[in-house]
């Protein structure tokens, strides 16, 4: 399946702003099953400077600064993107048939070879996922034992989460602590995330926030709007002997053919699409726009939340 996702951000400024120093985590990823084929990025007004790089954990990171006023940024992309479904399907047969139990991975996580002490950061806190409440430990151990397969633990988990915590946009921002998500049980996407991997790293499993987008498949009969779809996060899980596994409890499911990974990091902190510093005075507005196409006009599959 190949993908092309346009993402469009408009940010507008009620007085001048005279300098912009801003960082892009916007350009997806190659990975085991995911190939980048394209990649464009527009930027108005036109930067002073710009450069890219590779970040601490692998992504695509691009700085770009404006040193001219303005009232209007926008930060415009279009990723051509090449998934193999088959690849991520058998993935998850395989780790549907690894019985790796919770005690033996917390054994095998001693280990130190490169893979385990790379995997073994995301188990530590991280600047959105600190001084937990032992709610989450006491959440996580409802669906983690010794000796049950880490994978069924897991999905478990991911189950309850969907569940038991209602989708509500506009009830948390970047700046809601997450104990206060655990508490209230309401948020979006990138909270389901994160109040994973805290359970996770509360029984200490290593876990790492991915942001991507996800495809969204418009009810029968209607036509998918352009737009519609939305930058999306979910969770991946290390499993010792096997590796990571992905999870997304906002839709209850594995990504197999609707997820596309951009990058991961320890939390949202690490890997926003865009964050900077501006220099103007008075408030600014945010608009985003993405829009997914397959190359296949008739692909179907689930209407999901973002």
């Amino acid at each position: 399946m190949i993908y092309i996702i346009k993402h469009i951000t408009d940010y507008i400024y009620d007085d001048y702003v005279s300098y912009c120093h801003n960082l892009a985590t916007l350009k997806p990823r190659n990975i085991n099953g995911q190939s980048l084929l394209e990649f464009f990025l527009e930027i108005e007004p036109k930067p002073s400077e710009l450069s890219e790089r590779i970040d601490f954990f692998g992504n695509h990171a691009t700085r770009f600064s404006i040193q001219e006023q303005h009232k209007k940024l926008r930060v415009a992309t279009q990723s051509k993107v090449s998934r193999d479904n088959q690849y991520f399907a058998n993935h998850l047969i395989d780790c549907q048939s690894n019985h790796v139990t919770l005690e033996t991975a917390l054994n095998n996580l001693q280990s130190l070879e490169p893979e385990i002490i790379d995997s073994k950061q995301y188990t530590l806190e991280s600047p959105l996922i600190r001084k937990l409440s032992p709610l989450f430990k006491e959440y996580a151990l409802r669906s983690f034992a010794q000796n049950r397969p880490v994978f069924e633990s897991c999905s478990e988990l991911t189950k309850r989460i969907f569940t038991d915590f209602e989708f509500v946009t506009g009830f948390t921002n970047v700046a809601t602590p997450i104990n206060e998500v655990m508490e209230e049980k309401k948020g979006v996407c990138q909270d389901f995330a994160q109040v994973a991997i805290a359970c996770l790293r509360s029984v200490g499993l290593p876990a790492r926030y991915i942001s991507g987008y996800i495809e969204t498949i418009p009810p029968a009969g209607k036509e998918k709007l352009v737009g519609a779809d939305a930058s999306h996060a979910w969770f991946s899980l290390y499993i010792p002997t096997f590796g990571w596994i992905d999870f997304d409890p906002t839709n209850n499911l594995i990504p197999i053919d609707q997820h596309i990974t951009i990058a991961w990091g320890r939390d949202y902190y690490d890997v926003p699409p865009l964050k900077g510093v501006i220099f103007s005075n008075g408030k600014n507005t945010m608009k985003v726009s993405v829009d997914i196409r397959p190359d296949n006009s008739n692909t179907t599959g689930l209407n999901t939340r973002i």
